[in-house]
């Protein structure tokens, strides 16, 4: 999945401060809150 989102974060018009790590961090945030969500929202 993150490989896919990646490619496409190429071809996006991305602002600058975002570009690389940042944007890859929160890309990774979304992703664990939709695996959160499939899991049924137990956080504890």
């Amino acid at each position: 999945l993150m490989s896919s989102v990646r490619e496409r974060m190429e071809l996006a018009n991305i602002p600058s401060t975002f570009k690389g790590v940042p944007i890859a961090f929160i890309v990774a945030g979304q992703f664990a809150l939709a695996f959160l969500g499939f899991s049924g929202l137990t956080l504890f």
